[in-house]
């Protein structure tokens, strides 16, 4: 693999912790706009701003679809309400699930394969089991390839 892909890769996979990190403390606190809550968490990493630009176009659309991402979340966690599933969850789900439905640029199978690693490193071996479980189910929806980028 060429350098400058992995490169690209490592940054995306930093990116998404990240991007996952924030919708956890989000739904923590809610109380901030999202602009000061952004503001202050990425005076806690290590990169400047510029380097999560990724992160933000995560954050920005799983704000502006969360009410569609939910609902779905609620349809394919079959027996759980939103209130039991674990707060990371729910942010890994609402991110992967945006990258499903809204981000034709990345291959279905890359953006489950993400969250299970999301989850094997922030939650535990059975939420990884559920996290596929409900990913499956919403991959079961789409209409365009698994493994390639639709655009």
């Amino acid at each position: 693999m060429p350098e400058e892909k992995e490169s690209k890769m490592a940054t995306r996979r930093e990116n998404r912790v990240a991007a996952m990190q924030f919708l956890y403390m989000r739904e923590v606190n809610r109380g901030d706009r999202i602009s000061d809550a952004l503001e202050a968490f990425y005076e806690t990493k290590d990169n400047p701003r510029e380097y999560y630009r990724f992160t933000e176009e995560l954050v920005a659309g799983v704000e502006a679809h969360q009410a569609e991402i939910d609902k779905i979340i609620k349809e394919c966690a079959t027996n759980w309400t939103l209130e039991r599933i674990a707060r990371v969850d729910l942010a890994i789900l609402r991110l992967a699930i945006f990258e499903l439905l809204h981000r034709e640029d990345i291959p279905p199978i890359v953006s489950i394969n993400e969250a299970i690693d999301l989850a094997k490193t922030f939650s535990s071996g059975e939420s990884r089991r559920f996290i596929n479980g409900v990913l499956d189910s919403v991959k079961g929806r789409l209409n365009r390839p698994l493994r390639t980028p639709k655009i």
